[in-house]
């Protein structure tokens, strides 16, 4: 017995490697959507229990339900997301950034 560590990737082939890091590479994703779920979960529950108390901070959350109703658009909707985009400008014209 040596007290070496044996590099076990080198005695692996090619599609063993491949696979594992596809696996490493697949947690490491369905990891980072179930933070990203959880981030997006706390947002909405502050947007609906935190009144707004100005027209701007109204404009915040009517901007995230705008995103999300885009993202529902087929392609094809070009008439509908031009009109949301329109909006979107308008808030920051209107309001400063939002």
């Amino acid at each position: 017995m040596t007290d070496i560590p044996v590099e076990l990737d080198k005695h692996r082939g090619m599609a063993a490697q491949k696979a594992t890091d596809l696996r490493s590479a697949l947690a490491e994703v369905e990891n980072n959507v179930r933070e990203l779920r959880e981030r997006e979960s706390d947002l909405e529950n502050r947007l609906m229990t935190v009144p707004a108390t100005s027209w701007p901070e109204a404009a915040v959350k009517a901007r995230y339900l705008l995103n999300l109703y885009v993202a529902s658009l087929t392609a094809e909707d070009t008439r509908h997301r031009a009109l949301v985009s329109a909006l979107l400008d308008d808030f920051l014209r209107l309001g400063g950034e939002c």
